[in-house]
């Protein structure tokens, strides 16, 4: 049974920083893609970012290029999102999924299982 449990978010001022951790159990982490998502009040769910299984490709929704950085750690099972320079746009919650293959998606189909999702608020 796989285990996605993520942490790190809270309630920032506009142009802060927060980073998000996920920390995974039972599965090969390093063999699959890892994604963060987000879903905002009365919105679909978005992707925000996604990291290949080596950590050596990445790829983000344009709204958060240049501000945000996902990486991973393989040794410790964890996916990481830094998230910087944040705007009152970004408050959503945050979700960490794993894909069902080692290169990333930004389509949810791809991704088999899925945190609980934190709360990220940004106040202007």
């Amino acid at each position: 049974q796989v285990q996605l449990v993520e942490s790190g978010g809270g309630l920032v001022q506009a142009g802060g920083s927060l980073r998000l951790s996920c920390a995974a159990s039972g599965r090969t982490f390093s063999t699959y893609a890892m994604g963060w998502f987000r879903q905002a009040p009365g919105k679909e769910r978005e992707f925000v970012a996604v990291i290949d299984w080596s950590g050596g490709s990445t790829d983000y929704a344009g709204s958060v290029k240049g501000r945000f950085t996902i990486s991973r750690d393989n040794a410790k099972n964890t996916v990481y999102l830094q998230m910087n320079s944040l705007k009152p746009e970004d408050t959503a919650v945050y979700y960490c999924a794993q894909a069902m293959r080692s290169y990333g998606s930004r389509s949810a189909r791809e991704y088999g299982y899925w945190g609980q999702g934190t709360q990220v608020t940004v106040s202007s």
